[in-house]
């Protein structure tokens, strides 16, 4: 690929997701939890990318994240079954669904939300590997500094008397208590039988021993890269912010619950990290 020096890459988050998904697929053993390998056509990595250090000795957040990305994929497609055709995805990175799943995807009108470097590039690529865009796939980039999500979402077509699902994952960390209030506030706004997805995480004391230091690890790295992690949350804490913003119907979905779903009667050990919290909630 040619590189454009006009537009600048995604977000290494989004490129660190996007790798480990691949990466289950090659160094972990079948059945595998999610198939992607769209992300890493996109991504194009120097051969030796699965030396980096966050590749080698990160396996159980690699579970994490797949698990992550096939508990969305899941209930998009039984949202998909209950006539919602809005899918919003509140921090996209490089999520594939749209491409992966186009029998399911072309159900729904997709918003795709994120930083505005992140989406420009994804598009390129998109477009450069002949994915093309289709009429239902809508990008809708954001300054989250300067901009409301909420503003552009709708500037995108969003109609708000419809029922959407919103899946938002891995970005509650990086959020303040008062922004994740606000989003929360907003989406449950959202027409009735809405559903949300999303992530938070349990603070340190609260993790599994083995976790605890690559957490530390990780929050060393955040700090030093300028994006420090903000919140973390127990799960009754996530329950009653949720209540609070005004959701009809709310649950969190454990560690222990993702290890039932999809780890079961693995011959790799192949298991997630303790830290992740979903929050599935109905307006």
């Amino acid at each position: 690929m040619e590189p454009n020096k006009e537009t600048k890459e995604p977000d290494n988050t989004a490129i660190r997701t996007a790798l480990w998904r691949a990466l289950h697929l090659q160094v972990d053993a079948m059945p595998h939890v999610v198939e992607d390998e769209i992300g890493l056509k996109l991504i194009a990595p120097p051969d030796d990318w699965q030396q980096r250090p966050d590749m080698k000795f990160t396996k159980r957040l690699r579970a994490s994240i797949v698990a992550r990305a096939r508990f969305i994929e899941d209930f998009v497609i039984e949202q998909s079954k209950q006539e919602i055709d809005q899918y919003v995805i509140l921090g996209a990175g490089l999520d594939t669904f749209a491409q992966r799943q186009p029998d399911i995807a072309s159900k729904f009108h997709i918003y795709e939300i994120d930083q505005p470097d992140t989406l420009t590039w994804k598009q390129q690529r998109l477009i450069e590997l002949d994915f093309g865009i289709p009429k239902y796939l809508h990008f809708v980039p954001v300054n989250f500094e300067i901009s409301s999500w909420w503003e552009k979402l709708l500037k995108a077509g969003f109609d708000t008397n419809k029922p959407a699902v919103v899946a938002c994952t891995g970005v509650s960390l990086y959020l303040t208590k008062e922004a994740i209030t606000s989003t929360l506030a907003v989406i449950a706004s959202l027409a009735s039988g809405s559903k949300l997805a999303m992530t938070f995480y349990l603070p340190m004391e609260l993790l599994d021993e083995e976790d605890k230091p690559m957490q530390e690890m990780a929050e060393k790295g955040a700090r030093e890269a300028g994006t420090p992690f903000g919140s973390f949350f127990a799960p009754n804490e996530i329950l009653t912010l949720a209540r609070d913003a005004g959701f009809k119907e709310v649950k969190t979905i454990s560690t222990k619950d993702m290890v039932q779903y999809y780890f079961t009667n693995r011959t790799d050990n192949l298991l997630p990290a303790s830290g992740e919290v979903f929050l599935l909630a109905t307006t």
